[in-house]
């Protein structure tokens, strides 16, 4: 799910060697990835992320393995490689470097405007899928799904694509954000039919007419305390304003909890994103208001990673 987006660039980088005009002659994508792999390696890179860069650039089937590695490489498709391997030398991290990544069934674009799309964040979604499955179980009618700070719409559109009855809300405050999950909509086919967008600060963002009727509320909000330390391909690359919502952390996070049973049916779901240190307070925090059935659930990792809470009913 590497497919190339965007334009080819219209120049080749000055330093590189190998992206002259004209016919390349013989050289294959096999050789290309050598040399890839040994500059990715001495960078101090994952080397597999040569591979990755190899197929982004050739348009090459990474399902297959060794598929295409001998066909020629075009000048076309030299430039294009140059330049992904130019931007991740410098720092930039790879999903943005190629301007798309895969999660779950999706191939997402995306951008310095939005978080890279995590496997936590896919774990979460199957979490959220579990409660979507108990809530539906012997209805006919669609269930009512909103994704709060949705980003590059991860989360919503994958319930929307992997549940037919999903009728999801997308919400960020970001306009920007929003335009990325936009984009990502578009090109989702008919479970684009089922999926709003809605610009706004969490709850408010909402349609008055779902308080008290959505069946399922999912979030990965913002939940990075002001003091924490972050890699620098982190800190550097993607919005602060997505991973830092106060000096504690919790603060998005407490005002979700406080703000579901408003919003919540009976026997509705509240799942959240949050750090596996987080999750006793906010627990806490979930029975205080009243919600029940408040347990962790793990990432792929098999660290607590969202907490799911439910309406009572």
């Amino acid at each position: 799910m590497r497919s190339p987006m965007g334009c080819w660039p219209t120049s080749a980088p000055d330093n590189w060697p190998m992206a002259e005009e004209g016919n390349l002659g013989t050289v294959a994508w096999r050789e290309v990835l050598a040399e890839t792999t040994a500059r990715i390696d001495e960078a101090g890179l994952p080397t597999v992320e040569a591979r990755w860069i190899v197929e982004e650039a050739g348009g090459l089937d990474p399902t297959d393995e060794g598929s295409g590695l001998d066909d020629l490489v075009t000048e076309r498709g030299m430039f294009r490689h140059d330049d992904l391997l130019r931007r991740r030398l410098a720092g930039e991290p790879l999903q943005y470097v190629f301007g798309h990544w895969s999660f779950r069934t999706l191939d997402l674009m995306v951008d310095q405007r939005v978080l890279i799309p995590r496997p936590e964040t896919e774990a979460v979604v199957g979490h959220a899928l579990d409660e979507f499955d108990r809530v539906a179980t012997g209805r006919s009618d669609g269930v009512r799904v909103a994704d709060l700070g949705t980003g590059s719409g991860a989360i919503g559109l994958s319930i929307a694509v992997e549940r037919a009855v999903a009728r999801v809300v997308c919400t960020d405050r970001s306009p920007d954000a929003l335009a990325v999950a936009r984009a990502n909509l578009a090109g989702l086919g008919r479970p684009a039919r089922r999926v709003t967008l809605e610009e706004g600060s969490w709850f408010d963002a909402l349609p008055g007419e779902l308080r008290g009727r959505l069946d399922l509320l999912v979030s990965n909000p913002p939940y990075v305390g002001a003091g924490e330390l972050l890699p620098p391909e982190v800190v550097d690359w993607e919005p602060h304003a997505a991973l830092v919502p106060g000096t504690e952390g919790t603060e998005d996070l407490d005002l979700l909890v406080d703000g579901a049973p408003a919003w919540l049916v009976p026997g509705g779901a509240l799942v959240l994103e949050l750090d596996p240190r987080q999750v006793d307070r906010l627990a806490q925090r979930a029975v205080a208001v009243g919600l029940v059935d408040v347990e962790a659930r793990p990432d792929l990792g098999g660290r607590d990673r969202a907490l799911v809470a439910r309406m009572p009913g």
